[in-house]
């Protein structure tokens, strides 16, 4: 027993007697127990954070990867654009010839 428990024991073997208060001590040291094995399980190893770092390249890569593909498909809209421009001007002044003949 550590001196919580120690002090925990005295103040209820006062009140509840000898028996029930070791038999509830041991029971809340038996459920901090588990709760702290539970705790432990959440806790990230370092192969835990090893893979979260593998995987955190992996996205960066990926991430990369969709920005290449942005700026090609941004460049070939500007392309496609200046076309269609160039063929409304194209049209517009030749309309505007005709109706002026």
């Amino acid at each position: 027993m550590t001196v919580t428990t120690i002090d925990l024991y005295q103040i209820l073997r006062t009140r509840i007697g000898e028996k029930e208060a070791k038999a509830l001590v041991e029971f809340v040291e038996l459920k901090v127990q588990v709760k702290l094995k539970e705790e432990m399980n959440s806790f990230a190893t370092s192969s835990d954070i090893i893979t979260l770092k593998g995987e955190i390249t992996n996205v960066r890569d990926e991430l990369h990867q969709v920005e290449l593909r942005i700026e090609k498909v941004r460049s070939d809209l500007i392309k496609w654009m200046f076309v269609f421009w160039m063929g409304q001007i194209s049209v517009t002044v030749a309309l505007v010839m005709l109706l002026m003949k």
